[in-house]
């Protein structure tokens, strides 16, 4: 054996990666390697020495061949090891904590206020955006070119749109985007017979101009509670049941004589804020009108339903979410919530 035949074994054993392999293969191997011009030259040997000297080749040639292979599957099984160790997981190690999202800061004070009723064993439902003329604005005592609709400014919709009633059935006349939640006192009313206590939490629209304390899109929440003998003193309970939940001992409630169409006698209320030492006006409230009663109770007839509202009374009241939500987490511009900036939003990252 030659001096290049033991250093080519030599070289395949002690081949560093599958890179230097492949040249080792090539220097000896290929076209113009050694071996392959070993078996060239055997045509100018003598007969006898060539039929020795060819033996000898095509051992050293399969020797080669399976030194190769040989350190090839090395070479793979070693890649594949540290392959598996670099990308070996501990499974008993803690888990990476992933991006947690977190919930609108009008999401989180509009739950916080529907626990607050739900805890006054009031049940939250919640109704349409796309409303009807009569249930927006009929019903509650609003009837056409009343000087009281010009209170609610009013996104009216134009063509073909289908609308269902309280119970299913397919409400006819103009449509609109609701100006408050109200429509869902009538709403309920018609498909349920009293005593209940519900709150009605929801988007509305108001075709009006912005600024820091006005949206075109906002949110209230309704509250309606019918029943016999109910008063304007439990009216004035649950305010402050709220007031205390939301403000603790030292809040107070304040009720001052207000129009709205669909109560009567009706009030604007305020909650005394301690922190901030001031009075917050809320919302309107009131007694229920005996129009809207009328109105459900007619409603139900022309569905072949029996009257339920007569003999009863109810308060109902209705407030912005926004401001609440402003004061609450220090935000200074009602637009903010709409703007869709991250940086506002991932302030409330993981607020529950």
């Amino acid at each position: 054996m030659q001096d290049w035949e033991r250093e080519a074994l030599d070289a395949i054993k002690k081949a560093q990666d599958l890179e230097a392999l492949r040249a080792l293969k090539a220097r000896y191997l290929g076209k113009k390697g050694l071996l392959t011009q070993e078996m060239k030259a055997l045509a100018a040997l003598p007969l006898e020495e060539r039929r020795q000297r060819g033996q000898q080749l095509n051992a050293l040639k399969e020797a080669l061949e399976g030194a190769l292979e040989a350190r090839e599957k090395e070479l793979e099984a070693e890649a594949l090891r540290k392959a598996l160790e670099s990308e070996r997981q501990d499974v008993s190690l803690p888990g990476v904590r992933l991006f947690a999202g977190g919930l609108h800061p009008i999401t989180l004070m509009e739950r916080e206020l529907v626990e607050i009723f739900r805890a006054l064993g009031y049940q939250a439902v919640e109704g349409p955006e796309l409303e009807s003329e009569f249930f927006n604005f009929d019903a509650l005592n609003i009837p056409e070119h009343h000087p009281a609709r010009d209170m609610w400014d009013t996104f009216w919709l134009e063509g073909a749109f289908r609308l269902q009633g309280p119970v299913g059935e397919e409400v006819e006349g103009k449509l609109l985007l609701r100006t408050h939640t109200s429509p869902m006192q009538i709403r309920y009313m018609v498909a349920h017979t009293p005593p209940f206590r519900i709150v009605v939490p929801g988007r509305v629209f108001r075709f009006e101009q912005t600024d820091a304390t006005h949206e075109a899109v906002f949110h209230q929440l309704e509250g309606l509670v019918v029943g016999e003998g109910i008063t304007m003193a439990h009216l004035k309970g649950a305010i402050y049941e709220l007031a205390q939940a939301l403000y603790g001992p030292e809040s107070r409630v304040r009720f001052q004589p207000v129009y709205f169409p669909f109560v009567e006698p009706g009030a604007q209320f305020a909650i005394w804020w301690p922190e901030g030492r001031k009075w917050l006006e809320l919302g309107g409230a009131g007694m229920v009108h005996p129009k809207v009663f009328q109105a459900v109770d007619a409603y139900r007839k022309a569905l072949g339903l029996p009257p339920a509202y007569e003999g009863v009374t109810g308060f109902a009241f209705g407030f912005g979410v926004e401001r609440l939500a402003m004061l609450r987490y220090g935000i200074p511009d009602i637009r903010y919530f709409f703007s869709g900036r991250l940086k506002f939003l991932e302030q409330f990252r993981g607020v529950l």
